[in-house]
């Protein structure tokens, strides 16, 4: 019987890692320190989550009415998703509005530069 990985230590709840691996045709055993993937270091529910996402193509809609839940739950479990494989986030193209507004005022930007900045353009 096959059991899935466990990626947390059940007692100081840290991240475990294997240290071996085993054909299952041959029987050749590989024994080393692995590290998991960041994608096997998800919970059970995220990783879920992560499929039921990508069958329904990243289409909300579709995931909202698949897991009926509502816009917001779905972006909130995305980002919890996005945070634990390490990410940050918000958006790369998140502009600093008052960084943008100190800018034009000192002269550095014009002032279409700065709607463009402000629309992420």
């Amino acid at each position: 019987m096959k059991y899935p990985i466990i990626t947390q230590c059940p007692v100081c709840y840290n991240s475990l890692y294997a240290v071996k691996l085993e054909c299952g045709h041959c029987r050749t055993r590989i024994e080393n320190t692995f590290e998991l993937s960041t994608l096997a270091q998800l919970s059970p529910e995220q990783l879920q989550f992560a499929i039921t996402f990508l069958v329904n193509r990243g289409n909300i809609k579709e995931v909202e009415k698949e897991l009926g839940i509502s816009y917001p739950t779905v972006r909130g479990k995305l980002n919890d998703i996005i945070t634990a494989l390490g990410y940050d986030t918000r958006k790369k193209s998140e502009v600093d509005e008052k960084k943008v507004i100190s800018m034009l005022e000192n002269g550095e930007i014009t002032a279409d530069e700065a709607v463009k900045m402000l629309k992420h353009e």
